[in-house]
């Protein structure tokens, strides 16, 4: 029994043996793997952010009237050039029957005080050139019935603003006449002959007639992440590219960041402005969709790897490359990196730009001979 389990043992020892040998032998037989190398490249990196948004001008006035009532004429077009004080539109007053009620009662009431003061001032002047009151005396009477006529004129001049918008003597004044308040171009004209507009007062902010803009000061305005928003800073250069204006890009400083978020599909949200540049000649529209690419960091031409290159210590993540020595024979150089944008980074210290770099995660197996 025991010498039967002798041998057994002995033939299982024979069998792994012979075949660590076999494995030993197949391994050998294996075509080598040769790496192929890279070299380092001059480059220009950036590090970037994205967000999107919008070109808009700096500032947009709305025209607004200072009475109700309906537009009679239009004597403008989206799209125009005005200047400060050009005619807009026009407005027909529809008075409103208290405040005409109003009126016409101290329309009436000023005309009697004036006819009684008109009486008085007569009784006076009679007296005084009878020499029977003083000069002070007829000098009162005097100022009573300027002061009722003044009265009587305003009266009547009220009157007529509340039935037309506007009297005799106001001019380019007038109420019914809405004028630019800016220079500028039209952006939009939301209302047509015949739409009834109201007033801009403290408790109304009033219809819109026209918005006037300089779009030769546009801005963008964008929204960015919150994980984003810690990485910029006012000042920051920005890459603008609008979408309707193909292979051009527009030069722009970060000018705003909003100190509180808005929450957006479930995401903090910051709004963010900046002035673009070099507009030159080029005509934006007001809205257009953009893109704002929010420089970081930028490294101009400088020596650089491709990120897939850098190999990092087990033990202390320091980065390193191998450089090649001889055929297929490598050395580690320890690197110091610097910018870097996802593809490519600068390589601030360690190899020289005619160094063969290893690419070690491309290695691949020497054909046979025999093939």
């Amino acid at each position: 029994m025991k010498k039967g389990v002798t041998i057994t043992i002995l033939i299982f020892i024979a069998f792994a043996f012979f075949g660590a040998l076999y494995y030993l032998y197949a391994k050998n037989q294996e075509s080598p793997i040769v790496y192929a190398t890279d070299k380092a490249e001059t480059k220009t990196i950036v590090k970037n952010t994205i967000a999107t948004g919008n070109i808009v001008p700096d500032e947009e006035v709305l025209i607004k009237p200072n009475i109700s009532g309906i537009i009679e004429a239009v004597y403008i077009k989206a799209g125009q050039n005005i200047k400060a004080g050009d005619l807009i539109a026009k407005i027909k007053v529809v008075a409103n029957v208290s405040n005409l009620s109003s009126s016409q009662n101290q329309l009436q009431s000023a005309k009697i005080e004036l006819d009684n003061q008109e009486i008085l001032h007569k009784r006076q002047k009679t007296l005084f050139d009878k020499g029977v009151i003083s000069a002070n005396d007829y000098d009162a009477a005097q100022l009573a019935y300027n002061s009722a006529k003044q009265n009587y004129n305003a009266a009547r001049r009220g009157l007529d603003i509340v039935k037309t918008g506007t009297t005799s003597g106001l001019g380019n004044y007038a109420n019914t006449l809405i004028r630019s308040t800016v220079n500028g171009m039209v952006l939009d004209v939301p209302v047509k002959v015949g739409n009834q507009v109201i007033e801009s007062n403290n408790f109304n902010e009033g219809t819109t007639i026209a918005s006037v803009a300089d779009v030769g000061r546009m801005i963008f305005v964008g929204k960015i992440d919150e994980s984003e928003v810690g990485k910029i800073k006012e000042k920051l250069p920005i890459e603008i590219t609008v979408g309707a204006i193909e292979n051009k890009k527009f030069d722009a400083v970060l000018q705003y960041i909003a100190p509180k978020g808005v929450a957006e599909n479930g995401a903090i949200q910051f709004e963010i402005k900046a002035s673009l540049e070099n507009k030159a000649d080029t005509f934006i529209r007001a809205g257009l969709s953009a893109n704002a690419s929010i420089i970081l960091e930028k490294a101009d031409k400088v020596l650089a790897i491709k990120e897939g290159l850098v190999q990092f210590d087990k033990k202390t993540q320091l980065p390193y490359v191998e450089i090649e020595t001889g055929s297929q024979k490598f050395a580690r150089k320890d690197l110091v990196l610097g910018v870097s944008d996802g593809i490519y980074v600068e390589v601030k210290s360690g190899i020289k730009a005619s160094d063969k770099i290893k690419i070690w995660n491309q290695g691949v197996k020497e054909p046979d001979s025999e093939e």
